[in-house]
C-alpha cells in the first residue's frame, strides 16, 4: 500500500512539474494566464492551463484517485475497516470483572476524561449524576498533532500530578502497564493507591460507579441506573441502541464504500425512529425512571445536530433530532431536569473538535460557524 501510494503521489506530482515547466516555456500558456493571474489565486491552473497538451480526463482522474487513496489509507489508519469498507471498532484492554468493588476513601481512584468523546462522557455524566465526588476527575485535551500515540494529552491547566508528569495517555498508560502496545484509549479508571488500571471500558466504568453509589447510599438509592426488575429490558434496549445509534453514526462517519455508509445510516435513521416511538409513551427508554439506557443514548443525541449529522452524514446529512419531536422532548427533559447532564460536557468544544481534529473527514480543518451551542439543539430557552 505505501509502495503504490508513493507511486501516484510521485506521478502526480511529475504531471503537476510537466505542466509547470509547460507554462514557463509555451508563449500560448503564458499568454493564457494574463493579468488574470496576477489578481487570483489559482493554484497551478492545471484544467485551463494544460490545453491539449493533456486531456482534462486524465488530470481529473489522476487527482481524484490519488486524493481518494491518501484519505483512504489516512481512514483505515484513523478507524480499523473489514473487507467491505464498514468500521470495526477495537476492542478494549483492560477489565474490571476481576476487580475487587470500589472503596470510597478519598483518592484511591482516578477517571481520565476527554471532552470531545461521548464514551468519555458517559462515565463523567454517571460519576456526577451518582454524586460519586470521592472519585477525582482529569479533563484530557484532544490534541493528535502533540500526542504520541492516540490523541489525548495533559494540558497546562490539567496537567498529571499522579504519576510523574506525564505528557500525554500513552505515557500513563506505560507508566501503569510497562511495555503497553495497544490503544491508549480514553475513559481511563485508575487506582491510584495500587498504581493500576482498573478499566478502560465506559460500560464496565457505569457499572462500577452504580454499584459504588449502592453501597455509599443504600441498595434503594433511587438514582440506580441499573434496577434489577428492568435489566432484561435495559440490556435489551442497550444492545440496539449501541449497535444502530452509539456506534451507528461513527459506522457513517468512518465507512470507506458507499454500501457501507448506506448500511450504517439507514441503522441511524432506524434507531432515532425507534427512540422516538419509545418515547412518544414514555418520559424515559425504559419507563418513568431514567436508567442507564438514557446515560448511553444521550452523549450521542447531544452531538448529533452539531457533529454526526453534518460531518458523519449520519442518517443521511439532513437529519435532525429536532425531526424526532418525542426524542427532542426527551432531550429537553433530561438536560433541564438534570445538571450533571449540562456539567458534563462544553457542548460547542465538543463539536469543534469533531471538525478541528478528524481531518481525513474535514481536510480543511474548516469549523462551521457559528459553534454549536445548547441553543441550537432547542436546550436552552432564547
Amino acid at each position: 500500500m505505501r509502495n503504490r501510494t508513493s507511486w501516484i503521489v510521485t506521478t502526480v506530482g511529475l504531471l503537476v512539474g510537466s505542466l509547470c515547466q509547460a507554462f514557463l516555456v509555451h508563449p500560448n500558456l503564458s499568454r493564457q494566464s494574463g493579468l488574470s493571474a496576477e489578481k487570483l489565486n489559482k493554484g497551478f491552473n492545471l484544467l485551463e492551463l494544460a490545453g491539449g497538451l493533456i486531456p482534462q480526463g486524465v488530470i481529473v482522474q489522476t487527482v481524484s484517485e490519488s486524493w481518494k487513496l491518501a484519505w483512504k489509507t489516512m481512514m483505515v489508519e484513523l478507524a480499523p475497516q473489514d473487507k467491505q469498507g464498514n468500521y470495526q471498532r477495537p476492542s478494549y484492554s483492560f477489565s474490571s470483572k476481576a476487580a475487587p468493588p470500589l472503596d470510597f476513601e478519598k483518592g484511591h481512584y482516578h477517571l481520565y476524561v476527554g471532552n470531545p468523546c461521548p464514551w468519555c462522557h458517559r462515565t463523567l455524566l454517571a460519576l456526577l449524576y451518582l454524586e460519586l465526588d470521592d472519585i477525582s476527575v482529569t479533563r484530557l485535551q484532544d490534541n493528535p498533532k502533540q500526542a504520541s500515540r492516540g490523541g489525548w494529552i495533559f494540558s497546562a491547566t490539567q496537567p498529571d500530578r499522579l504519576f510523574g508528569g506525564c505528557r500525554d495517555l500513552r505515557e500513563l498508560y506505560e507508566t501503569l502497564s510497562p511495555g503497553f502496545q495497544g490503544r491508549c484509549t480514553a475513559p481511563l479508571l485508575v487506582n491510584v493507591r495500587s498504581q493500576t488500571i482498573v478499566s478502560n471500558e465506559s460500560s464496565e466504568i457505569v457499572q462500577l460507579w452504580n454499584d459504588a453509589a449502592r453501597k455509599k447510599y443504600g441498595m434503594n438509592s433511587p438514582k440506580n441506573l441499573y434496577p434489577e426488575e428492568k435489566r432484561r429490558e435495559i440490556n435489551e434496549i442497550n444492545e440496539w441502541v449501541y449497535n444502530l445509534i452509539n456506534n451507528g453514526v461513527y459506522r457513517c462517519g468512518f465507512a470507506t464504500t458507499q454500501t457501507a455508509y448506506n448500511e450504517a445510516s439507514t441503522d441511524v435513521r432506524a434507531g432515532l425512529e425507534r427512540c422516538n416511538r419509545i418515547l412518544s409513551s414514555n418520559r424515559y427508554l425504559c419507563g418513568d425512571q431514567f436508567t442507564v439506557t438514557d446515560l448511553r443514548l444521550l452523549p450521542t443525541i447531544l452531538r448529533f445536530d452539531g457533529a454526526y449529522a453534518p460531518l458523519f452524514r449520519a442518517g443521511g446529512g439532513h437529519t435532525r433530532i429536532r425531526d424526532y419531536p418525542h426524542l427532542h422532548a426527551w432531550l429537553r427533559r433530561c438536560w433541564k431536569e438534570y445538571p450533571a447532564v449540562s456539567q458534563s460536557i462544553d457542548l460547542a468544544d465538543a463539536c469543534t473538535s469533531y471538525f478541528a481534529q478528524l481531518f481525513p473527514l474535514n481536510p480543511s480543518g474548516i469549523v462551521p460557524s457559528p459553534p454549536v451551542t445548547a441553543k441550537l439543539l432547542g436546550l436552552e430557552d432564547d
